[in-house]
C-alpha cells in the first residue's frame, strides 16, 4: 500500500474528511446514480429506494458542498444534478464498493440474521 502524508486517525487529515464524505449513508448511493447519467431530483428519488425528499435534498447540497455534484438549472425551471470532475473520480471506487457489495452482502446479511438469532436464544 502506498504511503501519504498525514493520517486519516488524525482529525484534521483531508483523506479522513473524503472517507467522512462517502461514508454517508446515502452519499454513496447518489454518487452511484449520477455516475450512470445526470439526474433531476424526482428521479433520483424513483431510483433510490427508501430515501426521503429532504435527505435527498440534503445530501445532494453536502455532495454540492464538497464539490462533488453540480446543479444545472436548466430553462423553464428543469434542474439536474450531475457529477463534477472530482466526483467523477469516485466513479472507479464507488464501482469497486457496488461489485463487493454484491459479491458479498448476502454473506454479510447471514451474517448478521445469525448474530441477532444467537442474540435472541440468549
Amino acid at each position: 500500500m502506498r504511503e501519504y502524508p498525514g493520517s486519516v486517525f488524525l482529525a484534521d487529515c483531508p483523506a479522513r474528511l473524503a472517507i467522512e464524505i462517502i461514508a454517508d449513508k446515502w452519499a454513496v448511493v447518489v454518487l452511484f446514480a449520477l455516475s450512470r447519467k445526470p439526474c433531476r431530483h424526482g428521479e433520483l428519488i424513483d431510483q433510490i429506494g427508501g430515501i426521503s425528499r429532504k435527505v435527498l435534498t440534503q445530501t445532494l447540497r453536502r455532495l454540492q458542498g464538497y464539490g462533488l455534484v453540480e446543479r444545472h438549472a436548466e430553462g423553464g425551471g428543469k434542474v439536474e444534478y450531475v457529477l463534477t470532475d472530482l466526483g467523477r473520480t469516485l466513479t472507479g471506487p464507488i464501482a469497486a464498493l457496488t461489485q463487493w457489495a454484491h459479491e458479498h452482502g448476502g454473506a454479510v446479511a447471514a451474517f448478521q440474521e445469525s448474530a441477532e438469532s444467537a442474540e435472541s436464544t440468549d
